[in-house]
């Protein structure tokens, strides 16, 4: 009875003095050592890399994601992005891309418009160079691109958008047709004229002026 009091005494003193030499931190080895970009179309990988080599060696646990939205911010076809870690090393972002609605030419500045009125820098990309271009301040131009919608009008036939400082359009078709609208209540017309368009009556003329109030002008 007392070797065995004795044995549990000297055990408690062992367990309770001896530190293992273990290294319990947290994610201690894992460390950024490969990036990986994924869901990008017009974005160069190795360009959005070149940004973010500052996460090389970074801990995939303790990542900083503001410190990411921070180098990529300039990116502006980056609708957004969402990161995967890949154990024990990798870090894999998947991008989100905008996608273009049309091109605005505002004096000598180029800009694409997205789907969500944001505008994007402008570079050559042939998947988009049939774009409609809106010529003028783009400013209300996601409002009426909304509208147009809405009515279900054939977007894929106008081939530009005059924007005049008044504040009303002027919608350039791809048959040449120009439909010159008001500055209040254009939905009025652009229904008009889809409803008129057809009719082989009009075929000849090329300008449907709505500007007016309650007239259509024919030239």
């Amino acid at each position: 009875m007392k070797r065995s009091l004795f044995g549990l005494i000297i055990l408690f003193i062992f367990l309770t003095t001896y530190t293992p030499k273990f290294d319990f931190t947290i994610g201690s080895n894992f460390s950024i050592q490969k990036i990986e970009i994924e869901g990008n179309s017009i974005l160069d990988s190795d360009e959005i890399i070149q940004k973010l080599n500052f996460l090389y060696r970074e801990n995939l646990f303790f990542l900083n994601l503001k410190d990411i939205e921070k180098n990529l911010k300039n990116e502006t076809f980056i609708e957004s992005f969402s990161l995967k870690k890949i154990y024990l090393n990798t870090l894999k972002i998947i991008i989100v891309e905008k996608e273009p609605i049309a091109v605005l030419q505002n004096k000598k500045k180029k800009f694409y418009i997205s789907t969500k009125g944001d505008l994007i820098d402008f570079q050559y990309i042939e998947r988009y160079m049939d774009l409609p271009t809106v010529f003028g301040n783009g400013k209300f131009f996601y409002t009426l691109y909304q509208d147009l919608q809405n009515i279900q009008f054939p977007l894929k036939s106008i081939k530009s958008f005059y924007f005049f400082e008044s504040g009303r359009w002027d919608l350039v078709m791809y048959d040449d047709k120009i439909i010159k609208l008001p500055i209040k209540d254009y939905l009025v017309s652009l229904k008009n004229y889809m409803e008129s368009k057809n009719n082989s009556n009009f075929d000849s003329y090329k300008i449907f002026d709505y500007r007016i109030k309650d007239q259509l002008i024919l030239n």
